[in-house]
């Protein structure tokens, strides 16, 4: 009884915590929302409710999916909404502070993996399913879909920078081209040109810090790049979790417990 006690009490503080970052961070963003609306910016309204709106998108899965988001998970996914929407797209810090839209999409590839860990974890651990996924293919598997999403989300960015003039690829500035184009030989052997002038509308370019605008390749591909780290970290982390069961301290707190499953190993006990 003592016992049961006492975790009921850790719980009722990690559900406290849960409620303390979410509404601290919730306020934030109403007084974010009411900040544009007295300036009369609607789209910045728009991605404030947008993020409100995130924010209950882990309730929604505990509840529908009978799984136990761990605090320290939890917390993460409401700091990289927050980071996301209103400090990235709002206060303007994918252009202001270098590498936020990098930090970002790595932890992007990193949370997606434990998506997918948990998602296809929750199948192998279920009783229903007449064979059980080894370690390895589940991380595997979380990897792969981390991935697919770093994927639909490029191709997202670069739909609507195509079709209705954004920029959410970002630009680069290069000041060298390596082309087999430019070898007068015609030979398939790399020519360095640096670039040291370009016109554009009769206007010299260079001034502006130098070389010519990459329109969003090497924006999309640094972005697949840290989403691959961050997946490649998490499917690390998911396969010795599964390999050892649960024992790993840094991994309980990042994989969703299947509270379904949990509770009948307990009565079978």
């Amino acid at each position: 009884m003592e016992v049961k006690g006492e975790k009921n009490k850790n719980l009722n503080q990690t559900k406290k915590r849960r409620l303390t970052i979410r509404g601290i961070l919730s306020l934030f963003i109403i007084l974010v929302m009411v900040r544009a609306a007295m300036t009369g910016n609607y789209e910045n309204i728009f991605v404030c409710l947008l993020s409100l709106l995130l924010f209950c998108v882990p309730i929604f899965l505990e509840k529908h999916l009978a799984i136990d988001i761990p605090p320290v998970m939890e917390g993460i996914i409401y700091c990289f909404i927050f980071a996301a929407e209103i400090l990235g797209e709002i206060n303007s810090f994918y252009t202001r502070i270098p590498g936020w839209d990098t930090m970002l999409h790595t932890l992007n590839g990193f949370l997606m993996a434990a998506v997918g860990f948990a998602l296809v974890d929750l199948f192998n651990r279920s009783e229903r399913m007449t064979f059980k996924l080894s370690p390895l293919f589940l991380a595997i598997v979380a990897f792969c879909f981390s991935m697919t999403i770093g994927v639909l989300w490029e191709f997202f960015e670069f739909s609507m920078d195509y079709f209705f003039g954004t920029d959410m690829q970002k630009d680069f500035f290069v000041t060298q081209i390596n082309s087999v184009r430019l070898n007068p030989s015609g030979l398939n052997q790399v020519v360095h040109e640096p670039i040291t002038s370009l016109i554009v509308n009769g206007k010299d370019w260079l001034e502006f810090p130098g070389g010519y605008i990459d329109i969003g390749l090497i924006d999309t591909m640094k972005d697949l790049m840290v989403n691959f780290v961050g997946a490649v970290v998490f499917s690390i982390i998911g396969f010795f979790y599964v390999k050892t069961r649960g024992q790993g301290k840094l991994a309980s707190s990042l994989i969703p417990v299947v509270l379904e499953v949990e509770s009948k190993e307990k009565d079978s006990k």
